[in-house]
Order: structure tokens, then sequence, then C-alpha cells
């Protein structure tokens, strides 16, 4: 009789191994933006896809973008947190104030011109202070673009001065505290509103990158596209990666091990790789419509830095009012910069 009863239940864990192991999971992404824009292009598709392979096809991964499956951009993080997608692409500059720390890597002048780089170095600033405060999600990495530029109507920007009296989009609260320092008037919007502003005349451009100018028809909708000098970026925005937490709990522990190997810092360096090539096919698009490419002087682009820090300081004290350590956040965000940057060389 109990040899009977082992043979029974070696025979019913046996089932339940096969059952685990051929497992089907079909998890539901959406992002914002156009398919053909870099990050879906460049990362989302293909880690979808890498996903899938690496499972042997017990993974399935559905993207859809423009918000196909409801809510609007600024709402991403919630629909992830609540299960109404299983994961999704995330702005938290488009909820300031939800994530404060976030801001000290996207503050003036912080991050170097490599999306790769500066992404590398979002994971470790992420790793270091910033996991606790997304612990209703599961994060799969995070990120940031390549260099973000001013695309307006009209001729491109050459001092400070010319940004007075000019309404431009900016993505985050550090942008649009540079913007206003810089003497224009910053409209804080996501970017599936831009193009409709532009061509409404609700403002006469914005700072975006290089990669998502296609997308948008600034070739279309605006003259020129102006950077700064130098090896830093004017400004960045930070990005989540990030799943449902029941929906990575309900995975056996095989293809957690699969989403854990597409994860973290090599998501993250593969992210910021995908806004860099979207960077240059980005630019070469606006270069054959005609529009105006400049860049800022090294003098003027001084000017700017010293604006960027006064931006710096305001958000410093600002952070520490609400019982943070605003230098330290800010010394950190500087080092782990620094030490990408040393590495890549």
């Amino acid at each position: 009789m109990n040899l009977l009863k082992t043979t029974v239940i070696a025979a019913v864990v046996g089932m339940t191994a096969t059952a685990a192991y051929t497992q089907e999971v079909t998890l539901r992404f959406q992002h914002f933006v156009s398919p053909n824009s870099a990050n879906p292009k460049y990362f989302i598709e293909p880690w979808a896809k890498k996903v899938e392979e690496d499972s042997n096809g017990r993974i399935k991964i559905e993207i859809y973008p423009f918000m196909q499956l409801g809510g609007a951009a600024p709402e991403q993080y919630d629909l992830v947190r609540d299960g109404a997608i299983d994961g999704g692409w995330i702005i938290p500059g488009y909820t300031p104030g939800r994530f404060p720390e976030i801001e000290a890597m996207e503050l003036p002048f912080t991050t170097t011109k490599s999306g790769e780089q500066a992404s590398i170095a979002a994971w470790r600033f992420t790793e270091k202070y910033l996991l606790d405060d997304m612990s209703d999600v599961h994060v799969l990495t995070t990120h940031m673009h390549g260099p973000g530029l001013v695309h307006k109507t009209g001729a491109p920007i050459e001092t400070v001065e010319d940004f007075a009296g000019l309404k431009l989009r900016g993505p985050s609260r550090p942008a649009t505290m540079l913007l206003e320092k810089l003497g224009a008037t910053p409209v804080g919007m996501p970017v599936p509103a831009f193009p409709e502003a532009l061509s409404k005349g609700v403002v006469d451009g914005g700072v975006i990158t290089w990669e998502m100018s296609p997308s948008l028809k600034l070739d279309e909708l605006t003259d020129s596209h102006t950077d700064v000098a130098g090896e830093m970026a004017l400004y960045n925005l930070f990005f989540i990666w990030a799943m449902n937490k029941d929906s990575y709990a309900a995975l056996p522990d095989d293809l957690k091990a699969v989403i854990d190997a597409n994860s973290g810092e090599f998501a993250a360096a593969w992210a910021g790789r995908a806004h860099d090539i979207g960077d240059v096919d980005g630019r070469a698009l606006m270069e054959e419509s005609g529009n105006q490419i400049a860049e800022i002087s090294a003098d003027v682009t001084a000017e700017m830095q010293a604006l960027g820090d006064e931006v710096t300081a305001e958000w410093i004290a600002d952070m520490n009012t609400k019982g943070f350590d605003g230098a330290q956040l800010v010394a950190d965000a500087n080092a782990i910069v620094a030490e990408v940057s040393a590495e890549a060389k």
C-alpha cells in the first residue's frame, strides 16, 4: 500500500513539474510613443523578442504603443502598479514630486551626451537610492536618453538672451526650472502632446532628443535644432521599465530567471544604446529636411551652465526642506556619472 501511495505521489509531482515547465505566459506591456521611435524600435521590441527566445517561447510579450491599453502617459506607473497592464515604460518626470530623488539625475549638465553611459549611471543611482521608493512595482531597469536639445520655429538659439519670450515645452521639473532660468516660459507637457501644441502655436518649440524628432514630425513643425557645446547634456530625462509585482511573482522560478537576466544594468545599457542609435537617425533626418542644425558657442554654454548651477542650488535647498540631503544626492549623482564615464574611456 505504501509503495502504491509513493508511486502515485511521485506521478503527481512529476505531472506538476511538467506542467510548470511547459507553462505559457502572455505579458502585456505598453508605452506612449510611436513604435518607430528609438526606444521601442531598438530596445523594447528587441527586449521582448529576446525574453521570448530565452524562455523557449514560454513567455510571450505583447507590446502596445500609444497607450492602446488605456490611460495617459502620466498614469503609466499606476497602471503597472495596479495590474491594469503587466508592464510598461514610465517617465516619472510626468508626475513631479512623486519620486523627488530621481531629479538629481535630471539636473542641468549632469549627464554626458552618451545615452548608454547616462543609463548605466541611472541604474547605479537607482540601486543606491530608488528601489525602496518603487517597491510597489517590479523594476526591470531604469535608464536615460541621449542629450536633450532645443527645437524651435525660427532661427536657432545663439545667446542666452534668445530664450527670452519663447514658450518652450519641458518634460520634467528640472527641465522647466532651467528653461525659466534661461528666460523662456516653460510649458510642461508629455511628449504625445508636443506636436499638436507646436502646430497650434501653443509653444514655440521645446526641449527633446534627436531621436524623438522624426516621430514627432519636427522636421515639418520646427525650423532649427540647437545643442550646447561640450560633453555634458543640457538636460536629461529618467525612465523606468517595470512590471506589475503580481505578474512577476506569478512566474515560475525559471521564467523569473529569464526576466532577471534581461534586467538591471544589462538592460539599462541596452536602452541607452537604443537612444544613441536613434539620435544618429533623428539628426540625419533633420539635416536632410534642410532645417538649421546649430551648436551654441562654448562661452554661451558656460553662461548656461552657470544658470544650471543656480537651478541645482535651488533644487538642493528645496530638497532639504523636504527632509532629503540634496547636496549628497547631487554629489552622488555626479560621482556615479564620472565613474561610468571613466570606465568607458
